[in-house]
């Protein structure tokens, strides 16, 4: 399995407030947060279709075997239209879900997630960010700085938890990027 948390080490989240997990599947990484920070009030959402084993009632049941199913909300939700009001999350983080969503523009899911999230709220998304699937990311990380952003950058994840890109290429993860960044 790989190794999710350095993804939260990268976040620049102080704990405080909610947070906003787009693509759940099972909740582990939901979980973790909650962990991480035992202040935070942390939504999972996934779309949970009949690809995979996954469900509301499955991530609950994981929350409650790591004592944090008072601080985790999970429910059925399309990253394509979040079902959330302008700025309402403080933080938000994703994890190889984007390129799963098919049909859809990866820039336009990424701006409809950071829609949801406050202003100087932060934000992380990992994926394999090929560029046949997410077009030229420095121009769009270019963008994001250009309509407000902040400290965006993009973080190499193929050497980070692989240890290297030709390793991440032969697990199919090759191109494992994380967005990170400040609204």
């Amino acid at each position: 399995m790989q190794n999710i948390f350095p993804m939260l080490s990268l976040l620049d989240f102080d704990g405080n407030g909610t947070l906003l997990e787009v693509g759940c599947g099972s909740g582990p990484l939901s979980i973790r947060a909650a962990l991480t920070w035992p202040q935070t009030k942390v939504v999972g959402i996934d779309y949970w279709g009949t690809m995979w084993d996954y469900s509301k009632q499955l991530c609950e049941k994981n929350a409650a075997s790591e004592g944090v199913a008072s601080q985790c909300t999970f429910q059925k939700g399309d990253a394509n239209k979040l079902d959330f009001a302008d700025e309402t999350f403080d933080a938000l983080i994703s994890n190889y879900v984007y390129h799963n969503v098919m049909g859809s523009d990866v820039h336009e899911l990424i701006l409809e997630s950071l829609r949801v999230l406050k202003k100087g709220g932060v934000f992380a998304i990992n994926d394999c960010m090929k560029p046949k699937m997410y077009g030229d990311m420095e121009a769009f990380a270019q963008k994001l700085r250009d309509m407000g952003y902040q400290d965006v950058r993009l973080v190499n994840m193929s050497e980070l938890v692989f240890g290297s890109e030709s390793r991440a290429n032969m697990m199919m993860l090759g191109n494992s990027r994380m967005l990170v960044g400040r609204k």
